[in-house]
């Protein structure tokens, strides 16, 4: 069973939070979980991108507690379950802390191990899309959950 759940991007402001937040909302009837999300290279303490918020807030999903933080190897050996967005975070992952290996996936695991492309900097079109990916792979997690 799976406790600890840790999603993982780069800059922890678009992607991971999204994700986290997503399964914060779909997983709210399992309070005993823990989900929580972390940056290789954090913008440390900013907020959730204004677009990614705009975007979870529409869809009912609060994000406005969010604060960036940069991912270490506590976080990482703390985790049950790490989910990653690209294979390069899951490099960058095993770097940090090798024996989480086994316990690291991309989030797109369930359809093709598919990459969540980064939206940072990009058009709100980006963002939707991103946003849609995410919530099918979250979506494709829950039966394990």
């Amino acid at each position: 069973m799976f406790k600890n759940i840790l999603v993982v991007c780069i800059g922890n402001i678009c992607r991971s939070p999204t994700a986290e937040y997503m399964l914060k909302h779909k997983l709210a009837n399992k309070p005993e979980l823990t989900i929580h999300s972390a940056g290789l290279g954090a913008l440390v303490d900013k907020p959730i991108d204004a677009t990614a918020g705009a975007i979870l807030l529409e869809n009912d999903i609060d994000p406005s507690s969010h604060k960036a933080r940069q991912l270490r190897s506590e976080l990482l050996l703390g985790a049950d379950l790490i989910l990653a967005m690209e294979p390069s975070h899951l490099k960058g992952i095993s770097d940090i802390a090798p024996q989480v290996s086994g316990k690291a996936f991309l989030l797109g695991k369930w359809s093709n191990n598919d990459a969540v492309p980064d939206p940072y900097r990009k058009s709100r079109e980006a963002f939707d899309h991103v946003y849609k990916q995410m919530d099918k792979f979250t979506d494709d997690w829950l039966k394990y959950l």
